[in-house]
């Protein structure tokens, strides 16, 4: 008999809704499914950085996009699970860390950083990231992840700039 908990939908597009919303399954993760939809988050990254190279306004329009669309599906899961903010929902870290990574060079110690500081600034709830949380629905899902994401990509661009990474 299936766990209802665990598998709490019976359509497809209730499935599919929630296969983006928990990247492809990586929000089951018994523990920190955050980390781990930010780990399913690099090679997406990587994929935008190398567009954005040549295609700046495409790269910058499928971020966009991607944020939109995390919204939506972060919404529809958590209406789905009926809860606010379901923890197996990790869409928001991986659009987060897309704007965290958002060209930054390509290396190891550029990516490192990268994680680090998404996760750091994800976890610590910096204002006004504690106040955009509260924001009704998918928004408040997602929007504090972009903005923790958009605080480590100001913070590695300043790295960046001296010439750290």
């Amino acid at each position: 008999m299936r766990d209802t908990w665990l598998f709490p939908v019976k359509s497809l597009h209730q499935k599919a809704i929630l296969f983006c919303a928990t990247g492809a399954g990586a929000g089951y993760f018994p523990r920190m499914p955050g980390t781990m939809g930010t780990v399913v988050a690099i090679p997406f990254s990587l994929g935008l950085n190398r567009i954005a190279t040549s295609h700046f306004w495409l790269a910058l329009f499928i971020l966009i996009a991607a944020i939109v669309f995390a919204i939506w599906s972060a919404d529809e899961a958590a209406k789905i699970l009926k809860q606010k903010d379901p923890q197996r929902v990790v869409i928001d870290e991986i659009v987060g860390f897309l704007l965290a990574n958002f060209l930054m060079p390509m290396s190891a110690a550029a990516l490192v950083c990268s994680f680090i500081l998404f996760r750091f600034f994800d976890i610590a709830k910096v204002f006004p990231i504690n106040r955009i949380e509260r924001l009704p629905g998918g928004a408040g899902i997602v929007l504090d992840d972009v903005m923790a994401g958009f605080y480590a990509l100001i913070c590695l661009r300043v790295v960046s700039g001296f010439g750290w990474l």
